[in-house]
């Protein structure tokens, strides 16, 4: 099973990857056939190709994450983070949870990101 901190170092990894502008490094924590929920309740993203083309769309618009506390780990194989994501190019600010399931490889395989219109300052 992983380790908390593997989990933890992954989603530095995350922020560190819009940090850096690099859509290709985020999209790399993630399996072949991840599943992401970004927000909870609207269709899933589903595979790389896809996720891929998410993270650039995000990266593109200027998308900046900044930590609002600690990343979590957990006793089995999730992590989640609080952040706001600084939009510059929709001129929006949004508060969100992203949670992430892992593989056994270390890789993504779901992430579930919570956040609804309360959550958005524009």
């Amino acid at each position: 099973m992983l380790s908390q901190e593997d989990m933890k170092r992954a989603l530095q990894a995350y922020i560190d990857g819009f940090a850096a502008g690099d859509a290709a490094a985020v999209s790399d924590l993630f399996a072949a056939d991840a599943v992401i929920e970004d927000p909870v309740g609207t269709p899933p993203v589903h595979g790389r190709p896809a996720i891929d083309e998410f993270y650039a769309n995000a990266i593109a618009a200027g998308s900046k994450l900044t930590l609002d506390g600690p990343i979590r780990g957990s006793h089995g194989n999730q992590a989640a983070m609080a952040f706001t994501v600084e939009v510059p190019a929709m001129n929006m600010r949004i508060r969100a949870i992203d949670v992430m399931t892992f593989g056994e490889d270390g890789k993504v395989v779901e992430m579930r990101a919570l956040w609804g219109p309360d959550d958005i300052e524009s």
